[in-house]
């Protein structure tokens, strides 16, 4: 996917995603702002998504996210439309699965572009179709004893 519409005549930027993974490690707010860093990009948009300690009205205990095999293949399909799609310089994903405690982080996106407002617009692209795009289900437990499976 060479891009040179910033440098016209110029040689093809490299691949502008820089981190795509599905992991059950951890998540790192800054491998993600690191792997987005771009010279010829003046704004840098990041989502993190953590596990929230309530849903419907309901305390939750923590939660767990499984993965079909092709979320992976998913999630680079989601990542090169963003980047076909917007000014992209950089792009990274990463959600982890496993089990996860409230507080913890569940997903990362980042995107630098030329401009401000078209990072933003491409990391709200970003999330929102990973989220609806990428088979990823969650399996909520509340502190009441119940549970629910989300996104199934």
């Amino acid at each position: 996917m060479a891009r040179t519409e910033d440098h016209p005549g110029g040689p093809a930027a490299p691949d502008p995603i820089r981190l795509l993974a599905i992991r059950d490690t951890p998540l790192s707010v800054d491998e993600a702002f690191t792997a987005v860093g771009d010279d010829a990009a003046g704004g840098t948009a990041l989502f993190v998504g953590t596990v929230r300690d309530h849903d419907g009205g309901a305390d939750v205990a923590g939660l767990g996210y499984s993965a079909h095999p092709s979320a992976e293949a998913e999630l680079r399909r989601v990542a090169e439309k963003v980047a076909a799609d917007f000014p992209v310089r950089a792009l990274a994903a990463v959600h982890r699965v496993g089990e996860l405690a409230v507080g913890d982080l569940a997903v990362v996106v980042a995107v630098s572009c030329p401009h401000r407002a078209e990072a933003f617009e491409a990391c709200r692209r970003l999330i929102d179709d990973l989220k609806r795009e990428v088979p990823l289900w969650k399996h909520q437990r509340f502190s009441d004893g119940t549970e629910e499976w989300v996104g199934v």
